[in-house]
């Protein structure tokens, strides 16, 4: 066996130049007392890894690591920066909307007589709806203004021997009166309908009125509100469709119009969810009477 001149047999591991271990050594580099010691944290002895070198261990290479993140990736001459999201926004994300959209519930679960005519057995109600009593305010207007007049001129008039005068007043305000009186009813009777296949407008005491639009036909619909529709919560809906001639174009002075704007699409796009949300709630109050 031949000895080396560095007095050092073959296979057995030699010093790098500098003191630096060679993998031989398991990584272990000697003191001055010529004893094996572990490499600090952070430091590796084998060959492929020289972060010791420089001082950076896994924190140091995460840090490293996040900034490039933060800097942004090059793709394609554009530079793509990681979106981070702070713990409160997550949270926020995960619980969803805070306020939860309002629906419109119709005035009963069944047609009523002025409207249960007016369907066929195969069309499925889904609601109607009055105006809002924002309609009634040019006939209470008079109603105040006659009012206060007869009650100016009247005592105006009053110990003049004007009686005929007064009573022909009088016999006016009456009138004014029954005309509002009508203009109320009118109103009561003015409905708007909803169903699976058409919306309705009835409205009429003596001469009944009856305009309907198939949903099928309604390719754009929209409504708009006033500052004081935005207050009062009223508003005015315009249905456009395919044909020329619209019977039912726009229908002023609907309450919550939102939500009756989002009731219409639902039942224009999503028909099946419709049913099958009207069926579960069928169920459960159902369930409900039997408890």
């Amino acid at each position: 066996m031949t000895t080396p001149p560095d007095g050092t047999a073959d296979g057995a591991s030699r010093p790098r130049p500098g003191g630096e271990p060679s993998a031989r050594d398991g990584g272990q580099q000697p003191n001055d007392d010529g004893e094996r010691r572990e490499p600090g944290p952070g430091q590796s002895g084998g060959d492929g890894d020289d972060s010791w070198l420089f001082g950076l261990g896994a924190t140091g290479r995460e840090s490293a690591r996040s900034e490039r993140e933060r800097q942004g990736v090059p793709i394609g001459g554009r530079t793509y920066v990681k979106p981070e999201f702070s713990r409160e926004e997550l949270a926020g994300l995960a619980a969803g909307p805070t306020v939860a959209p309002r629906r419109v519930l119709p005035l009963d679960d069944e047609p009523s007589s002025l409207v249960g005519r007016y369907l066929f057995p195969t069309e499925r109600y889904r609601g109607e709806w009055k105006r809002h009593p924002i309609h009634l305010i040019k006939p209470i207007s008079i109603a105040a203004g006659a009012t206060l007049a007869l009650g100016f001129l009247s005592g105006l008039l009053a110990g003049d021997g004007n009686e005929n005068i007064t009573a022909i007043l009088f016999i006016a305000w009456l009138a004014v009166m029954g005309w509002v009186g009508w203009e109320v009813v009118d109103w009561f009777c003015d409905r708007f309908i909803l169903t699976n296949k058409r919306v309705m407008v009835i409205n009429g005491i003596v001469t009944r009125k009856v305009a309907m639009m198939p949903l099928a036909r309604v390719t754009d619909m929209k409504f708009g509100q006033s500052p004081l529709g935005r207050m009062l919560n009223y508003g005015t809906f315009v249905l456009e469709s395919a044909g020329q001639d619209q019977a039912l174009r726009e229908v002023k002075h609907l309450p919550n119009p939102n939500e009756l704007y989002l009731r219409v699409v639902e039942e224009m796009y999503e028909p099946n969810a419709v049913e099958a949300r009207l069926s579960s709630s069928n169920d459960d109050g159902e369930e409900d009477d039997g408890i």
